[in-house]
């Protein structure tokens, strides 16, 4: 049984309030890469680079060559296993998921928050909105 709210009626500052409150919560990595999301405004494309993903005991995300964390901000400089693009959430989505040779996927969370941030990123496409993974 899940320990979420199922009231309906929140107010927009209460949607955001809970938002920003599951966002905080630990995130098991998926053992089979993370993505980096942008928008490329030019061609019009949602883009999602796939990495490989080492995880040390304590289930962070780390370098395969030195075992050091990667940091959450700053500039990482690896080249992706792959790159996925498309013009709508769905379009890239099917890519991943479907067109793959190997999906890059292996838990449903993982899948379900890329499925959010490719709409959340195609809603920034489409009104001209800056767009920051989350």
């Amino acid at each position: 049984m899940s320990t979420l709210s199922t009231n309906t009626n929140l107010s927009p500052e209460e949607r955001i309030a809970l938002d920003d409150k599951l966002s905080q919560r630990f995130i098991k990595l998926d053992p089979a890469g993370y993505f980096i999301i942008y928008i490329d405004r030019e061609r019009g494309l949602i883009c999602a680079e796939h990495y490989s993903n080492d995880i040390n005991e304590q289930g962070l995300a780390v370098d395969p060559d030195t075992g050091e964390p990667f940091p959450c901000k700053g500039e990482l400089k690896r080249t992706p296993m792959g790159i996925y693009r498309g013009r709508t959430a769905k379009e890239l989505g099917i890519k991943i998921t479907e067109e793959a040779s190997r999906c890059p996927l292996s838990c449903f969370d993982h899948a379900l928050y890329l499925g959010r941030e490719f709409v959340r990123a195609e809603m920034a496409l489409v009104n001209g909105q800056d767009y920051i993974q989350d």
